[in-house]
């Protein structure tokens, strides 16, 4: 999922936000399998995170009485993850994606809305750039998170 248009409003942005959060979750079952050791705990490390989020997210929007999109029962993959090396270019690619959701948001937030945001972007940055290392792709970091390339 990347966005498309900008939100109109926090809610909107938020819950373009918890979308992406989904996407993440659900991807990350697919990459799981596909490691081992310390590659398969830092994915589960990575699934809780998205969890904790999308939790956050839909208490959040509920609490506010903006409308909290439902997830899907499953999600396309850009391309196969048949192995390691495709089920780690996911995983960067899953975070860079959630981080793009969330970078949209931050213009559309205040206060304590836009820290989780910029959190929830530097999460996923700091993910991505793991992921990256995991994967030894070059370079490891990218200059503008959560911006499309």
């Amino acid at each position: 999922m990347t966005p498309r248009t900008a939100p109109a409003g926090p809610a909107q942005a938020l819950a373009e936000a918890l979308a992406a959060e989904y996407a993440a979750i659900w991807a990350y079952g697919v990459i799981g399998v596909h490691l081992t050791e310390a590659a398969r705990t830092a994915a589960r490390s990575a699934e809780a995170a998205h969890r904790a989020r999308r939790d956050a997210l839909i208490l959040q929007l509920n609490d506010s009485g903006a409308a909290v999109p439902a997830d899907r029962a499953g999600y396309a993959l850009p391309y196969p993850v048949t192995d390691k090396a495709s089920a780690l270019k996911l995983a960067v690619e899953i975070e860079e994606r959630t981080a793009g959701h969330w970078r949209a948001a931050l213009p559309h937030t205040t206060g304590a809305e836009r820290n989780k945001a910029l959190a929830a972007l530097t999460d996923c940055a700091v993910r991505a750039t793991r992921w990256r290392r995991t994967a030894k792709v070059t370079p490891i970091t990218v200059p503008f998170p959560g911006r499309p390339a």
